[in-house]
């Protein structure tokens, strides 16, 4: 029963993540919600708990990577233009070819 509750709440993070990762696209959001559909029917009948394990590990590490390092991109003219979305901003550091002396 424990593992039918991470399944659903993974199911559920994976949705979320897609509305915020793919906000105003369309494409991209029918796209990914029928491909979580699509592998959450296809391994339904898993009665192996480790192997129920290793799926929701899977599904946690795919919502982790789509959070933070997916940014949209959004055709303006001839160019594009980059949505950033307020947790993948960081603070600029600018780079420097001399090293640090260590203290």
């Amino acid at each position: 029963m424990e593992s039918r509750l991470k399944v659903l709440q993974i199911f559920k993070a994976l949705h979320r993540t897609r509305l915020d990762v793919f906000k105003d696209d369309l494409r991209a959001l029918t796209a990914a919600r029928q491909k979580i559909n699509e592998e959450f029917r296809k391994n339904k009948e898993e009665t192996s708990e480790e192997k129920i394990n290793e799926m929701i590990k899977m599904a946690s590490d795919v919502e982790v990577i789509l959070r933070k390092t997916v940014i949209q991109g959004v055709h303006v003219g001839d160019k594009i233009s980059l949505r950033p979305r307020e947790g993948l901003l960081l603070e600029n550091v600018p780079y420097c070819d001399t090293p640090r002396k260590k203290s």
